[in-house]
């Protein structure tokens, strides 16, 4: 299993390099089908490779991406950084919390356009991958503590293969790409059950 570093983004102007529609379809089709060179990545996104070398140079400045190694201009392949990125823990600024907002947005229309051509396509996959594709829907009760437990514990198990983004020798054969997605979020105007473990119970 591998165990995912998870790089904690506070400045602006990483989340705005992150929040690009562009931007993410490079990441994701050099992280899918990578390492990948400028004009490669071009070929997939449907932009020109001087435009792609640019935008893989500002995803590298941030860190997002990484020469792996042969080949000059453009045709020097990027890999992706596998490491997980978070934002939005704690306390910020006005603007950092515009630039998640953002990048988070941008991030989920991706997956979202993603999931809807899996559903698209679903019936003429075969039997084997149109049973093993899912996606899944639950309500349940939580406190703040468990809600953050299971989302350690759903890090850990969706990262236990992450060596094979980064690794192509590392995938077995009959596998493919497999996007992954899990999010747990309070209803924000449900009840909640009071809580009893306050000092005092207004008893003389």
């Amino acid at each position: 299993m591998t165990k995912q570093c998870s790089r904690e983004i506070t400045d602006v102007e990483t989340l705005r390099a992150f929040a690009h529609p562009l931007r993410l379809r490079i990441l994701d089709a050099v992280g899918v089908h990578g390492p990948l060179t400028a004009t490669e990545v071009a070929e997939r996104v449907g932009e020109s490779p001087a435009n792609c070398s640019w935008h893989l140079r500002q995803l590298a400045k941030y860190g997002f991406v990484t020469e792996a190694g042969g080949g000059t201009g453009r045709q020097r392949p990027w890999r992706l950084v596998t490491d997980g990125h978070r934002w939005g823990n704690g306390e910020e600024s006005p603007e950092l919390a515009r630039a998640g907002d953002a990048a988070a947005r941008v991030l989920l229309d991706l997956e979202y356009r993603k999931l809807w051509d899996w559903m698209a396509a679903r019936r003429q996959q075969s039997a084997e991958w149109r049973d093993a594709g899912f996606f899944s829907q639950f309500v349940s009760w939580y406190t703040a503590e468990e809600l953050q437990e299971l989302q350690e514990e759903l890090r850990a198990l969706l990262a236990r293969h992450l060596d094979r983004l980064a690794d192509p020798a590392a995938r077995p054969p009959g596998s493919r790409p497999v996007r992954l997605m899990a999010w747990g979020v309070p209803e924000v105007d449900g009840p909640a059950v009071a809580d009893t473990n306050t000092e005092g119970n207004g008893e003389q």
